[in-house]
């Protein structure tokens, strides 16, 4: 890794690519901190308030502490996701779409503009009923203009969701990896040094012991570090043969490849869909209780919460494991894939084309992603006890979860496309 980097830097035209992506990513650091005017939201955020748990941490978490500082990037990136997530739904729902999405180019550009629309709608909704309850909370001054400095707020806000989209479109262009992967990446990283030395002080209060713990901290993150990047690599390799075929004097085909079936194919999105779900009665009851946590309500959505007890953890690895399903049937069709490789003159070797290709790979679908939704289950509740049990469960996070699992995910692809434009130039030269 380290040489493909240093080697990067020695191409001119990747080296402005990568400091391109560290201008953008100076910018985004920089509107994390630009506070909009008049807004107080420590009475609704803060440690004790109305919104002090659920989901407000997640959303917190992936837009690097600019939520509950309500920042012009308050909002962040996740409307755009969810947009990008319905629009996939609503093309496996409506055909007239599944057809766009597959006229090429041209259609997907039209898709692409939809979700824009839909992002900036969103991110609109989402921006007025929070600065609604921030209002209702006399938590922002609005200096006698009412109504009108709410929407002036709300504005703010689907500008700054609107900014990141065009910020992650240019670094995909112009950068180096997926710009929005990008962006959530580097939200999550930029809490990464202050959750550091925030345990490090934790641990040096406690002495020797204390010190015995941290070290033992830092080597169950690089451990589950080194398991992700195992887990997100794996893929099961379904040998294929290719049909020869005569075209005039010459033979085309006959070499035998590979289908690789990823075994972690639904990545990140089972554990944000079902923790989701699980922090959403804990968001409702802290609004309901003002921040009561004696509050029945309250006590039962904090078990029902991931890590908040026994059952409550154990229905968000059910939740996984369903979401995985779910998602990898959505992502991987495989009767589109048997039916391309009919198409293509294709087959596995001992399967026949048809019917009997789809059951070979439905089964062998089946299996792998229960190995990766095991997987997505034990590092999503990772988080939830070891930092509490090494003593470290209020200042580090980062152990496990959705956070790093995206880290990981955006780190590899990153670098595997930095290796990829650096073969390309390599051969480059070569014929040059």
């Amino acid at each position: 890794m380290l040489e493909s980097l240093a080697a990067a830097f020695r191409s001119p035209e990747l080296k402005k690519r990568i400091q391109y992506l560290i201008l953008m990513m100076a910018v985004y650091v920089l509107g994390l901190h630009i506070t909009i005017p008049g807004v107080d939201p420590s009475k609704l955020f803060g440690d004790g308030g109305a919104f002090s748990g659920g989901l407000v941490d997640m959303m917190d978490m992936f837009g690097g502490g600019a939520f509950k500082k309500y920042a012009i990037f308050a909002m962040g990136i996740m409307p755009y996701i969810n947009a990008s997530i319905i629009m996939q739904l609503l093309t496996i729902a409506f055909p007239s779409l599944a057809a766009l999405q597959k006229e090429g180019p041209a259609g997907q550009k039209k898709i692409k503009q939809w979700t824009r629309w839909l992002t900036g709608i969103l991110a609109f909704f989402q921006s007025f009923m929070m600065t609604m309850v921030l209002k209702n909370s006399n938590a922002i001054n609005d200096n006698g203009l009412g109504w009108l400095y709410i929407l002036y707020i709300a504005v703010i806000l689907t500008a700054g969701t609107c900014f990141l989209v065009w910020m992650g479109e240019m670094i995909t262009e112009k950068g180096i990896g997926n710009g929005v992967s990008m962006v959530i990446f580097a939200g999550i990283m930029v809490t990464l040094p202050f959750q550091l030395f925030s345990s490090a002080a934790l641990a040096a209060s406690s002495g020797v012991g204390g010190w015995f713990r941290f070290a033992l901290l830092m080597l169950v993150f690089i451990a589950t570090v080194a398991f992700m990047v195992a887990v997100t690599q794996a893929q099961r390799k379904v040998p294929i043969q290719n049909a020869r075929r005569t075209v005039g004097n010459k033979v085309y085909g006959g070499q035998a490849t590979h289908l690789p079936l990823k075994v972690n194919a639904a990545g990140v999105i089972p554990i944000i869909f079902a923790v989701s779900i699980q922090y959403f009665p804990l968001t409702i009851a802290n609004a309901l209780a003002q921040g009561n946590q004696d509050n029945w309500f309250v006590r039962f959505a904090s078990g029902f919460a991931p890590g908040g007890s026994w059952w409550g953890s154990l229905i968000y690895a059910l939740g996984i494991l369903l979401f995985t399903y779910f998602y990898t049937a959505v992502t991987f069709n495989v009767a589109d894939v048997t039916e391309n490789l009919k198409k293509q003159g294709s087959y596995i070797p001992g399967i026949r084309p048809g019917k009997p290709t789809q059951e070979y790979l439905d089964k062998i679908m089946t299996r792998i992603t229960l190995f990766g939704a095991i997987f997505l289950a034990i590092v999503a509740l990772i988080q939830y006890y070891i930092p509490g049990w090494l003593g470290f469960g209020g200042t580090f996070s980062l152990i496990g979860g959705t956070s790093l699992l995206i880290v990981v995910g955006v780190a590899l692809d990153t670098m595997q496309q930095i290796e990829s434009q650096l073969l390309m130039r390599h051969y480059q030269g070569f014929i040059k």
